[in-house]
């Protein structure tokens, strides 16, 4: 964050200063909602959760260095009071990002892939100059002005995910960090009992190319994807597409998979050609490297180093088709951060990639938020791992898990309660040489079945 006196802190939040607090005391970051991540000369912003209140800890942030409190009430460490913390989190970042006009904003969003899109994206750009990019997912009104307020005056480019739960989120966060480039990936079903249609969706997701700038703007659109491809109409911004389509700017030919479940591919530019062989796993990685590689041809950064970063790039955010090898050569792919129809068919092709001639095994769990589908999608999922050959079918959960064990009739399909007795089902099953697809939602706990296996975790 660039240093700030806590009275501008408190001007730019509307809130007001506590009397222990000095109005010459220097914020200089980082900003942080974890006390544990306290540090001396940071700001602690105490958020009330549904189950722990950010206020209780607000001393010990203090004691570990943080100059001072955005809280909603006095607390015991000196303190700016807001009427509404969240709100004033995203005015102090909408200060911040003003004052840092050499940064260029990139947006990122999509239904699914946002996350590895973003951190492919954040890897090229650190090649041109100091880059910030969220953690792991903070992509909501909390984790985007988190990540806004890293900044600092080397900061050259700021790589933002951004999700959205209802039309008008994006909108409000493209206003904290109004983007430069914005790259839609894709319209799907994850979410879809919120937004209660396709279409919503894509108008929800077109929220970030509408505010791109008719002046150096670009909006990074995927080909290949109708609904995507259409929000062109919606920007003053210059368009660029990618995809596999031969009118994509930026495309892929000649895809190939290994027997790894890695693809390989020629990546085609306007001005050139070049070999990528990707490290990630999974044919979706393929369009999830197209559009980092769009964004960062837009940047001037040649193909070559394009396709030689994204060669070299290792999956950086936990449980997305994290691959791992046991020593007795049981393969473990933990794909347990999020699940919807889209990835879940993702996921099992990759299975079907990396297990050829090896015998499958597949743990799922239901897929949430999907609204009134949600019974129906779901009994789909049950059809797609019947359909893939597996020696095994666990599937986890209580009565909403059961669409899926319909679904699965005829396959060798073992219904249990939990994370935990997944593991123990499965393990006495597990020769050398077999793969396992654990395949869920966060929500859902499923991490812990990638754990167990693996020997990380209390059995």
């Amino acid at each position: 964050m660039i240093p700030m006196p806590l009275a501008r802190v408190a001007e730019i939040t509307s809130g007001a200063l506590t009397g222990t607090a000095d109005p010459r005391a220097v914020v200089r970051g980082p900003v942080v909602i974890d006390s544990r991540a306290a540090a001396p000369g940071s700001l602690f912003v105490a958020i009330k959760g549904a189950r722990v209140d950010g206020h209780d800890f607000a001393e010990g942030a203090h004691q570990a260095g943080a100059v001072a409190v955005l809280a909603a009430r006095p607390t015991e460490a000196p303190t700016v009071i807001v009427g509404d913390v969240v709100a004033a989190l995203a005015s102090l970042a909408t200060a911040v990002c003003r004052e840092l006009p050499q940064a260029t904003v990139i947006g990122v969003t999509g239904s699914s892939g946002k996350t590895s899109t973003k951190d492919l994206l954040a890897g090229l750009t650190a090649l041109i100059g100091p880059t910030v990019a969220p953690v792991g997912s903070f992509n909501n009104e909390i984790g985007h002005p988190l990540t806004v307020l890293r900044a600092d005056e080397s900061t050259r480019f700021m790589v933002l995910e951004l999700s959205a739960r209802n039309v008008g989120h994006i909108a409000d966060l493209v206003r904290i960090a109004p983007p430069k480039i914005g790259v839609v990936l894709n319209v799907g079903t994850a979410h879809l009992g919120v937004f209660g249609g396709r279409d919503v969706i894509a108008k929800a997701k077109g929220e970030l190319v509408e505010s791109l700038p008719a002046r150096g703007g670009v909006a990074v659109l995927n080909a290949d994807d109708p609904l995507v491809r259409a929000m062109a109409d919606r920007t003053a911004a210059r368009v660029t597409l990618f995809g596999r389509s031969p009118e994509a700017a930026v495309r892929a030919t000649d895809v190939a998979m290994d027997d790894r479940g890695r693809a390989s591919f020629t990546l085609s530019t306007p001005s050139g050609s070049a070999k990528v062989t990707l490290r990630l796993y999974g044919g979706h990685a393929v369009e999830n490297a197209l559009a980092a590689a769009a964004a960062v041809y837009e940047l001037g950064l040649p193909v070559a180093t394009i396709a030689r970063e994204l060669s070299e790039a290792e999956p950086r955010s936990r449980w997305r088709m994290e691959v791992k090898d046991r020593p007795d050569g049981v393969t473990v792919m933990n794909d347990a951060y999020n699940a919807n129809p889209d990835s879940m068919r993702a996921a099992f092709a990759t299975l079907g990639d990396l297990g050829r001639h090896r015998r499958r095994f597949a743990v799922i769990a239901p897929m949430l938020e999907l609204g009134e589908e949600g019974p129906m999608l779901n009994e789909q999922a049950g059809r797609t791992a019947a359909a893939a050959g597996l020696a095994g079918l666990i599937v986890v959960g209580g009565a909403d898990a059961r669409p899926i064990v319909v679904g699965a009739a005829g396959a060798p399909v073992l219904h249990v309660p939990d994370p935990q007795a997944a593991a123990q089902a499965l393990a006495p099953m597990l020769a050398p040489g077999d793969v396992v697809l654990i395949k869920g939602s966060r929500a859902t706990g499923l991490e812990r079945t990638a754990e167990i296996l693996l020997g990380g975790a209390d059995q």
